[in-house]
């Protein structure tokens, strides 16, 4: 499974939705989706974009975890 993490690099930039939003040239909702992980796809011209603004390597944004370790984990 891989997880979007746009919330953390926002906290390390200190930058706020609406300014990545003015920045990037997503609307407010797609932002949010990116944000909170409800996305199944995001296309590499945005993930370019998102890496421009943020100054950061696409691995800085995306982490992937094996959907068995997870399930494990939370059973354990």
């Amino acid at each position: 499974m891989i997880t979007i993490r746009l919330d953390v690099m926002l906290a390390k930039r200190k930058m706020s939705v609406t300014e990545l939003t003015e920045k990037v040239g997503l609307t407010m909702a797609n932002v949010s989706l990116l944000k909170n992980g409800k996305v199944k796809a995001i296309r590499l011209s945005t993930l370019n974009k998102l890496c421009e603004i943020l100054q950061c390597q696409p691995g800085d944004l995306l982490e992937y975890s094996n959907e068995e370790d997870a399930t494990n984990e939370k059973i354990l």
